[in-house]
């Protein structure tokens, strides 16, 4: 009886080797490398924007040639400055993992050792947001490169537009859009720099609390060694950055999760709010919304990749994996110190020594997070003024053979520098870059992706997609006013309060 038994349970039950490999089959044949190795529809990246299968631009869209890339068209001529986004020059194509790099750099940034404090704030409300806002971000993401293509007469996918600021030139006017969506991206990007710079100065004097060196003397200090961020020259060192900046995050992430763990006897499972306290969750809220932003630099990389057809594949993954790290790492990190979360998680730390040496690998992230944002904003600069005559005012920084000009190298230093000298002079700047970002951060994100997808594809969307775009804008508006309306009045208390120096 035994026998015939565990016979039929034998054929019943798969061996496991065989499940394991199956397993295993489906896990890999979702990963970036092989997320075109699918039927069609899964291999046009960003083509799902719609609730229809024939919601898209891309269905026409044939792969040819070796390694199933992309077929697109680009409209854009031979220069060498067109044809890859934001970031310039097609010629250093990066590959859908270094693209990757970028974008977990972007949204797995240094918001990450807040999250338990908006976890203190907001309960299971802030981790539903942490997946739901992951979510959203990731849909005006795909949206936002949508309106980079459109469709010929003949059926193939051409790339109209490279930039941003050529999506809003299309829909508010060649010179009100480029202007509006500049300054908008150039303030982000320049004020999101000069945050990782006060960044290491407070993570710096909270390492070497009775050290002789002040905050600003660290932040000196910080700006020196940033200086050789004005040789990058093209995508892929900023992706070599990213990815070094990425394991940084891992180191940090594993230090105090494993602490987490270890306290895991005394964890404050009831202490999880279910209840919304309206006067602190907006805190949560903008904490967790700003640490989502990534669209900024979405259509210079996915311009720049190797092969653009895993662009939705890499979007999908870095998201899906920042919304289980982000919710998993507040929800541990405030179940270990409950009701006295620190707003910088670091300081909830039992050891001076600990305490320094987290501090010190962020201090790290922060110098390798800031060569990302930094070069966006200098190919901005560029294009909007350096681009050559007539086109603009100033000559090209580059020389024929491709160095940069002498005087092209001292702007770049320059950059450098008042991000260094800002950081060091601009009284409670964090609060002020939460004022401001309230507006920048959730247009650029929110608002404007969903608009010029409505402007430029309404006409192909069906009802599901539309009312979806205007949930996200009134979203965005919602967030922007509850952030700027905040951040405004912590600018009136700190200010009441006296200037830090």
């Amino acid at each position: 009886m035994a026998s015939q038994f565990f016979s039929r349970l034998n054929m019943a039950v798969p061996p496991i080797g065989a499940t394991l490999g199956a397993a295993w089959t489906t896990v890999r044949s979702a990963l970036p490398d092989s997320c075109v190795n699918s039927q069609q529809d899964e291999q046009l990246h960003f083509a799902k924007f719609g609730r229809k299968p024939n919601d898209t631009e891309l269905s026409n869209l044939q792969n040819s040639g070796t390694g199933g890339s992309l077929q697109r068209v680009d409209s854009f001529g031979d220069d060498e400055s067109c044809g890859g986004g934001e970031f310039g020059s097609s010629r250093h194509k990066i590959s859908e993992w270094q693209a990757g790099w970028n974008v977990t750099n972007a949204i797995q940034g240094m918001f990450v050792v807040s999250l338990p404090y908006a976890v203190l704030h907001g309960g299971y409300w802030a981790i539903t947001a942490m997946i739901g806002v992951a979510y959203i971000c990731c849909y005006t993401g795909k949206i936002l490169v949508d309106c980079l293509y459109v469709t010929n007469e003949e059926g193939q996918l051409v790339r109209v537009r490279d930039t941003y600021v050529s999506i809003a030139e299309e829909c508010f006017g060649r010179r009100v859009g480029a202007r509006i969506v500049n300054t908008a991206q150039l303030i982000e990007l320049l004020m999101t720099c000069i945050l990782y710079v006060v960044l290491c100065g407070d993570l710096m004097v909270g390492t070497f609390p009775d050290g002789a060196i002040d905050t600003r003397s660290w932040m000196m200090i910080c700006g020196i060694l940033l200086l050789p961020c004005s040789f990058l020259k093209n995508l892929h060192h900023v992706s070599t950055l990213s990815f070094w900046c990425t394991m940084a995050h891992v180191v940090i992430n594993v230090m105090i999760m494993g602490y987490c763990l270890l306290q895991a006897a005394t964890w404050g499972w009831s202490q999880v709010s279910l209840r919304i306290n309206i006067f602190t969750f907006p805190i949560s809220l903008g904490i967790i919304v700003f640490s989502y932003t990534s669209q900024i630099f979405l259509p210079a990389l996915e311009g720049n990749m190797s092969d653009p057809s895993k662009f939705h594949c890499m979007l999908n993954w870095s998201h899906v994996a920042a919304a289980i790290f982000k919710s998993l790492f507040g929800y541990v990190g405030f179940l270990t110190w409950q009701a006295n979360t620190q707003e910088v998680i670091t300081n909830n730390l039992p050891t001076q020594g600990f305490k320094g040496v987290v501090n010190f690998i962020l201090v790290v992230k922060a110098l390798l997070s800031y060569p990302l944002p930094y070069y966006a904003a200098l190919d901005l600069l560029e294009r909007a003024f350096f681009k050559g005559r007539p086109d603009t005012t100033f000559p090209r920084m580059w020389a024929l053979d491709g160095d940069l000009k002498v005087w092209g190298l001292a702007l770049r230093v320059a950059l450098v520098v008042f991000t260094t000298v800002m950081a060091i002079s601009i009284p409670h700047f964090a609060i002020l870059m939460g004022f401001i970002g309230s507006f920048t951060g959730t247009m650029l994100s929110f608002i404007w992706p969903c608009y010029f997808h409505l402007k430029l594809k309404g006409p192909t969307l069906d009802w599901g997609t539309v009312a979806y775009d205007c949930f996200v804008i009134f979203l965005g508006v919602l967030f922007g006013v509850i952030g700027i309306y905040y951040s405004f009045r912590a600018l009136v208390e700190a200010f009441q309060i006296g200037l830090p120096f």
